[in-house]
């Protein structure tokens, strides 16, 4: 060999040797040992994905989770089997259920309502005329399976099946990535996405933004809770003379409002929701307040740190003679204050809800004009696959203020509409088929708390709050009340409807139907005697001492009332 071939190969050499040193360098050893002693040889292709300490590499290794051959290093066979999210019900028997890990939580999450939408089928179901009752044992499990559908159902899975624990990330390949995120069973809520961490973060510190993927719609108490309103869509107030860029997924435009103030001292929704009532505790709730465990007394009480089920916070404790709540995800300690004394513990209140007076504001929105048309199709979110019947949804008008208020099995509490459904069917030759209505009202705990309650006049001398709706209430020359409202409803080709804002008359007769059987409106003895409290209130003051207030705890009327109306 001349001296020009030899050199020409000891550059080879040289060259070669340079580069199998830096790939050794840069890559790790192809047997990657978990430190009891298994081998998970995934990082030799997947390098820096750590999910955290909970769940690290270097301890459970990927396969774990993941499946697939952890065997191999050939792309193909090492990938077979394998789940891209373990977190998803469809894969969980096979990773996070399984014994050793998870295993006790997988049942609780499948019969917890977020899986089955249980309370929302039923509810549904109901409200147009699909059931007899709001209790029907139904869930998205079932309709996946079984393939039921109705007019209802049909609905529910074109418009509203994006929102439980079954849909799988990512499989709505032409919507926007919020929507996309939705879902995925336990990385629904223990998924993170950080900057600069190329595996999601598996952890219990679930952040608000997981929570409002899907409650930010309906109840929206995602999105009030943090004091987004979700307002009319004229993109008000204008921006240097074009729309406002204050939108919501969807193109859905909001304005800022006062936030519940545990929001502004830095809780998040598991600093007061429990792991039973968001995983649920095995047993199969129709609806949330079945499910539900927290309730302000087991905070804001003489002596908080339990639920309304019996068990205790484990984030409250006392220390020097206070309590504490220790939020979750920053580890502040928060003072727990006792109600009100003299105000908030008065008889006159007695059955009146917290939030029935503290809630500063709710989301109403009245009038669900919806049209199905039986000649186009549309994407079914449970099968993925286009069907007959496209969906259409307007709504008449939305308002924030005087949340009305009714009684809950005995107790006062926050209505807003339910689903104030006006349904128009159209048959395949693009003609009108049929029509109904379907205006409900539904308790609401809007997540809006603010430590100053309500005025006694904003219950006692307004309309809108008892029900009645927005207009003017005049007294009778026999002391008996009159009200004429500003609506008179919608006319409909279903016949007209009684107006949006209002569920009661003055004499108590209920205009609309509630999502609950001992959920009803104000009947007219006690509207009768609400609204007398508030003609004194031009001259009483607003204090829970006042002889007006007395009056009415002990059901009567007031002496210049009597004298008046009552020839005395």
């Amino acid at each position: 060999m001349d001296r020009r071939k030899t050199g020409l190969l000891i550059v080879v050499l040289v060259l070669l040797a340079a580069a199998v040193r830096e790939n050794l360098v840069k890559r790790p050893p192809a047997v990657h040992r978990l430190t009891d002693g298994r081998i998970d040889m995934c990082v030799t292709c997947h390098e820096d994905q750590n999910p955290g300490p909970a769940h690290s590499p270097d301890t459970v290794g990927c396969a774990v989770c993941h499946r697939g051959d952890p065997l191999t290093i050939d792309k193909e066979k090492a990938h077979a089997g394998m789940y891209k999210n373990p977190g998803d019900l469809r894969a969980v028997p096979e990773t996070c259920g399984t014994e050793g890990c998870h295993a006790k939580d997988r049942h609780l999450v499948e019969n917890s309502l977020m899986a089955t939408n249980r309370g929302i089928l039923a509810t549904l179901l109901y409200y147009w005329g699909e059931a007899p009752n709001q209790y029907e044992d139904i869930s998205v499990k079932q309709l996946i399976d079984s393939g039921r559908t109705s007019l209802a159902i049909d609905y529910y899975r074109k418009l509203c099946a994006t929102c439980h624990l079954w849909k799988s990330k990512n499989d709505l390949p032409d919507a926007p990535a919020f929507f996309n995120e939705k879902g995925g069973g336990c990385s629904a809520c223990h998924s993170v996405k950080e900057k600069g961490r190329k595996h999601p973060l598996l952890t219990r510190k679930v952040p608000v933004e997981n929570c409002v993927r899907c409650h930010n719609r309906s109840g929206r108490v995602g999105t009030s809770y943090q004091g987004i309103y979700e307002s009319e869509g004229y993109g008000t107030p204008y921006e240097n003379g074009g729309l406002s860029s204050r939108r919501l997924p969807g193109d859905r435009f909001y304005q800022n409002l006062p936030p519940d103030v545990h929001f502004e001292k830095g809780m998040a929704c598991i600093d007061c929701h429990t792991r039973d009532e968001i995983m649920g505790d095995g047993s199969r709730y129709a609806h949330y307040e079945e499910q539900l465990e927290i309730e302000c007394e087991s905070c804001h009480s003489q002596a908080p740190g339990r639920t309304r089920k019996g068990k205790t916070l484990n984030n409250v404790r006392r220390e020097n003679g206070r309590y504490l709540l220790e939020a979750k995800l920053s580890g502040k300690d928060l003072p727990l204050l006792p109600p009100r004394a003299g105000v908030c513990d008065n008889r006159v209140h007695e059955r009146v809800g917290c939030e029935a007076c503290h809630a500063a504001w709710a989301p109403q929105c009245y009038g669900c004009h919806v049209k199905r048309d039986a000649s186009d199709t549309h994407l079914d979110k449970l099968t993925l696959e286009e069907t007959p019947g496209w969906w259409e949804e307007g709504r008449s008008y939305l308002r924030y203020e005087k949340p009305a208020l009714a009684l809950w099995a005995g107790h006062v509490v926050i209505v807003t509409p339910g689903c104030q459904d006006i349904v128009t069917l159209v048959n395949g030759d693009n003609g009108p088929a049929s029509h109904f209505n379907s205006l409900t009202v539904a308790a609401l705990s809007p997540h809006t708390t603010r430590p100053q309650g309500r005025s006694c006049s904003g219950c006692h001398a307004d309309p809108k709050t008892l029900g009645l709706g927005e207009g003017t209430v005049t007294m009778n020359p026999d002391g008996s009340f009159a009200f004429t409202p500003v609506s008179r409803g919608v006319e409909t080709p279903d016949g007209a409807t009684p107006p949006l804002d209002a569920f009661v008359t003055i004499d108590g007769r209920p205009l609309q139907k509630t999502s609950r059987p001992d959920l009803r409106p104000f009947n007219g003895e006690e509207l009768a005697r609400i609204l007398k409290v508030g003609l004194c209130l031009d001259c009483h003051e607003e204090r829970m001492d006042d002889p007006a207030f007395r009056a009415y705890a002990e059901g009567r009327d007031c002496l210049p009332f009597r004298k008046r109306y009552r020839k005395e």
